[in-house]
């Protein structure tokens, strides 16, 4: 089993930028994907990126140019870059990690734009 844990999410004004943080533990040699999703009050959740184990990456249409999603294998840990953030990114950030058991989902974490 994996276990995931997001951090970096806050209050930024639009136009700024933030990193989340996913660090991953457990059978980690078991992920063959990761990314992120986001969810906003009375919404479903949304795919905002993902990352393959050979680095193939994919955006939503919505966040294509301005969030970067990357992997440091050495640190177990996973990334999103987001810049010129607006106030329609406001949701809270949820990364996932796929393995053959199934898909493991860390706590969430907000994020927040608004000046």
């Amino acid at each position: 089993q994996v276990q995931l844990a997001e951090s970096g999410g806050g209050l930024v004004q639009p136009g700024g930028s933030l990193r989340l943080s996913c660090a991953a533990s457990g059978s980690i040699f078991s992920i063959s994907a990761m990314g992120w999703h986001r969810q906003t009050p009375g919404k479903q959740r949304e795919l905002v990126a993902t990352i393959t184990n050979s680095g193939s990456t994919n955006y939503a249409g919505s966040v294509k140019g301005r969030f970067t999603i990357s992997r440091d294998n050495a640190k177990n840990t996973m990334y999103l870059q987001m810049n010129s953030l607006k106030p329609e990114d406001t949701a809270v950030y949820y990364c996932y990690a796929v393995t053959a058991a199934g898909v493991s989902w860390g706590q969430g974490t907000q994020v927040t734009v608004s000046s």
